[in-house]
Parts: C-alpha cells; sequence; structure tokens
C-alpha cells in the first residue's frame, strides 16, 4: 500500500528460506503465483509477463540479483515482474494444512 513506505523486504537480520512458482486457487480459477518464505512472514506475489519484446536489445545482459533463483532470475530477464498480491503474512499466524490434489 502506498502509505507503507517503509520496505518489508529491508531487515538486514531477515533471512529467505525458500522461493517458488505455485498455483493459488481462486473460487472460479487459478492464479500463478510465486511465494517468498523467509524465517519470519511468507509474501505472495502474483506474476506479470511482460507481453512487449525488447527490440534488438540482449536482455541477458540485465543485471539480476545472483542469490535468485535461476528459474526467476530468466524469467525476470524475460521482462518479467512479481507483484505482492496480499500483504505478507506472518509465520506466527500462518495455519497450514494437507489437502487432497486436484
Amino acid at each position: 500500500k502506498e502509505n507503507s513506505s517503509e520496505n518489508i523486504l529491508s531487515s538486514a537480520n531477515r533471512l529467505l528460506l525458500h522461493e517458488g512458482k505455485l498455483m493459488l486457487a481462486d473460487s472460479t480459477r487459478l492464479l500463478e503465483v510465486y511465494l517468498f518464505l523467509f524465517d519470519d512472514f511468507l509474501l505472495i506475489t502474483k506474476i506479470k509477463r511482460n507481453k512487449k519484446k525488447y527490440g534488438g536489445s540482449d536482455t541477458s545482459l540485465i543485471p539480476v540479483c545472483p542469490s535468485l533463483t535461476p528459474e526467476l532470475q530468466s524469467f525476470i530477464r524475460e521482462g518479467g515482474f512479481c507483484t505482492v498480491l496480499d500483504q505478507p503474512i506472518p509465520l506466527d499466524r500462518l495455519i497450514l494444512k494437507n489437502v487432497e490434489p486436484i
């Protein structure tokens, strides 16, 4: 949200434990999301693909953070990006349940 100008990822003590793609089941559709599991919260982002092609420019030269997975680095180089879907979920308020695959 715009009124929250502080960077939620700015903590020097925060650790990224896992990240990856997931299909989120909404009531009417499936949504492709990218999750970031930190040691204190879960961040859910929506994957956006850039529909425009870069005319003649070499997108392999775009600098990407080396700590990201190769899959996410490749996605960013292709012009994709992730937008935060909702507020981060603190791990002390998160409940996980096993569900049967669709």
